[in-house]
This record gives structure tokens, C-alpha cells and sequence, in this order.
């Protein structure tokens, strides 16, 4: 029996705790993105107005540094991608805001570039150090899967824009993070009850499940030893 897609998100949870993903699939919660969201993905259109905006306009984005740290990352993401040519392939992408299904995974890839085919995805948050968080790594290779299975081409990068803070990150397709893409996919089909609780309190703070969750997260108060 064909089993139904699993959504990029619930990839994309499972990746950062399993427990929330089971709460989400199973209780009623709005999916669609919120205006603060939109407004911040809407940036990524926008890379060449916003090199050349004042620091008043900068001011009235929904930008995460900034005005003068923003336009200069900003700047030094262009200048550093420019000379490949990727830079111009973002800002003008073959297609935008695409719905792709593959044979196990299906979701919104925010652009899909052309020679080669690559996805891009769109991030909302602040980017790691280096790279892409794990989560995030396990989103890209689940649009690179579906993309590829479309178009029956493979698909071997895939871009993560963070637009808030002027950064662009790639991930190659590799043999480990294809491993985790593929644990990921386990735990959403096999989950018929809530998994075990995170270890990883830090996760819990910003959680919407918390309550139903059970989890303890610690107070101000016993982070500074008083309780």
C-alpha cells in the first residue's frame, strides 16, 4: 500500500524533538504562517532594494541586526556568491513559492533555481555559526528529494536563505545527512504515541506543547541557584 507523503514540517520537527511533531500532527494547530513570518521571507525578493535602502527604510524591515550590520553581512553574502553567479540566480529565481511531492516527502520550496536544479528554502530564524542547524539540514535534503523526484533530475545543493540577518548557506547532499533525513522520515511514520521527552530543556522554553507536554523547564530563579 502507497503510504501518503510526510510534510517538509513535520520532517522538520521530528529532526528537532519528536515529541512536539507527535503533539502537532495530532492536535488542532494553525499551520499557516503568521504576517511576521510572511513579512520576513518577503526580504528574500527584496535583496537588491535593501543593499541600496537608507538606514531609515532599513529601520521599518523586520531585519534581526542592524541597518548598517545588516547591509554590510548583506553585502559580503552578495560579494562572495556573485562570482559563481549564484548571487543573480537568487534574486532572480527560475520559479517561486513551488509545491513539489516526491515519492516519500512533499512541501513548499520558496525558489527553485535552474542550471543546476536547486531548492531554496527560505529560513525565518537566526542562523547557526557555521552552516545549518540539523533540523533545517534534514528540511533541505527532504526539498532536494522532492525536487529531484519531480523532475527526474538529481539534485545534489540546496540554498537557506536567512534573510533577516542578510545570510545565504548552502548544503551539499551527503551521505550523513541523508541518514538523518531518512530517521527523521522513520519517526513520523512510526509515531502512534507521544515519544520519549527531550533531554535537551533548552528546546521546551519557546514550545508551544509545553503544558501537555509535562516537561519541567527551569525558572529564573533556579538558573541563578535559588530554587
Amino acid at each position: 500500500m502507497t503510504r501518503p507523503p510526510v510534510t517538509f514540517s513535520d520532517l522538520r520537527t521530528a529532526a528537532y524533538c519528536p515529541r512536539k511533531c507527535y503533539y502537532a500532527r495530532t492536535r488542532e494547530t494553525d499551520r499557516d504562517p503568521p504576517p511576521a513570518v510572511e513579512a520576513i521571507r518577503d526580504l528574500a525578493t527584496r535583496y537588491e532594494h535593501l543593499l541600496d535602502a537608507s538606514v531609515t527604510e532599513l529601520e521599518s524591515e523586520p531585519i534581526a541586526r542592524p541597518p548598517a550590520a545588516y547591509r554590510r553581512t548583506l553585502a559580503e553574502t552578495r560579494d562572495e556568491l556573485a562570482a559563481d553567479g549564484d548571487w543573480q540566480r537568487l534574486c532572480e529565481p527560475h520559479e517561486r513559492d513551488v509545491i513539489v511531492s516526491g515519492r516519500d516527502c512533499r512541501g513548499r520550496v520558496h525558489k527553485v533555481l535552474v542550471d543546476p536544479l536547486e531548492p531554496v528554502l527560505v529560513a525565518t530564524g537566526s542562523p547557526p555559526e557555521q552552516g545549518v542547524w540539523e533540523s533545517r539540514s534534514v528540511h533541505a535534503v527532504a526539498a532536494a528529494k522532492a525536487l529531484a523526484w519531480e523532475h527526474q533530475t538529481p539534485v545534489e545543493r540546496v540554498w537557506i536563505e536567512y534573510p533577516a540577518y542578510g545570510v545565504v548557506r548552502s548544503v551539499t547532499m551527503t551521505t550523513r545527512r541523508k541518514a538523518r533525513y531518512r530517521r527523521a522520515l522513520r519517526t513520523v511514520r512510526e509515531l502512534d504515541g507521544p515519544p520519549a521527552r527531550t533531554d535537551n530543556r533548552s528546546k521546551c522554553e519557546s514550545c508551544e506543547f509545553t503544558s501537555e507536554c509535562g516537561v519541567r523547564t527551569r525558572t529564573l530563579r533556579s538558573l541563578l541557584g535559588f530554587g
